[in-house]
Parts: structure tokens; sequence; C-alpha cells
């Protein structure tokens, strides 16, 4: 396989230019996902990952139930503080409006409600883990 270095380096352009944190392209078998991450105060980091005809497979649970997705792009904690209690575990009958977790953006902690009654079914972040705008962090039934 041939790697086309100037259509990586055009995508690396286009994710500076529109300030994007992910683009993917895809042509016939070939795919190319191009991120960038940073953390704190240090410079974005660039990679592309291309891979030949992959399927991605996903677990069904994710797609049944409530799912409560962040409301920014920060940091999620499952807890107040590090040591304390959990907002909530598996297993867990949570009603609307309760705390399911915090998302920290610019050193400021945003609680994040549940948006209906259920129970925890998963939570997929881990303690400490980034996150996007509108990303899935709990599944309740």
């Amino acid at each position: 396989m041939k790697i086309d270095k100037k259509l990586i380096k055009e995508l690396v352009e286009h994710l500076k230019e529109f300030n994007l944190t992910e683009l993917e392209y895809q042509e016939d078998k070939t795919k190319i996902k191009v991120s960038r991450a940073s953390k704190g105060v240090e410079a974005p980091k660039t990679s592309a990952v291309i891979s030949q005809n992959k399927a991605v497979l996903k677990n069904s649970d994710e797609n049944d139930g409530v799912r409560v997705k962040s409301p920014i792009i920060g940091t999620a904690y499952l807890a107040p503080e590090p040591g304390a209690k959990k907002f909530v575990k598996i297993g867990d009958k949570i009603k609307k409006g309760q705390t399911v977790m915090i998302v920290e953006a610019m050193k400021t902690m945003n609680h994040v409600p549940s948006t209906s009654d259920g129970e925890v079914v998963k939570i997929l972040v881990e303690d400490g883990q980034p996150v996007e705008f509108g990303q899935t962090l709990v599944i309740l039934k």
C-alpha cells in the first residue's frame, strides 16, 4: 500500500483551518483518520491512522437505553474529589437531574445531570478521561 503523504498533510491542514480534533477520509478500501489531542498547555499532537477495509463492531448494549452525553469538551470525573464516593455506579437507580459525573473544562467543574430516570447499565468513561462534546458517558435502562 502506498501512503499518500500529500493527502495526509492536506487533512492535517484542514484540522488546523477548521479547528477540528478529528477528521476521517475514505476512498474505496483505504480509510485515513487524522486526529489531534492536547493536554494542558502542550502543543497539539497530530497523528494519522490508515486502515485497509476494517469493520468496526459495536456492542449492542451501547445502542439500547437512554444515553447521557457530555455537554462540553473536557475531562470527566466520576467522583466530586479524588478518593471520594463515585456519583453513580452500575446498577444504581437514578432520577432525572441527578449528577452522574463532572466534566472539567478550563478549571470549571460542570455537573452532568441524568436526562431521565433509570438504572445505570454502563459507564463508558474512566475517571480522568478526556471527553468530547456529545460523547456518550453513561447508558441508562
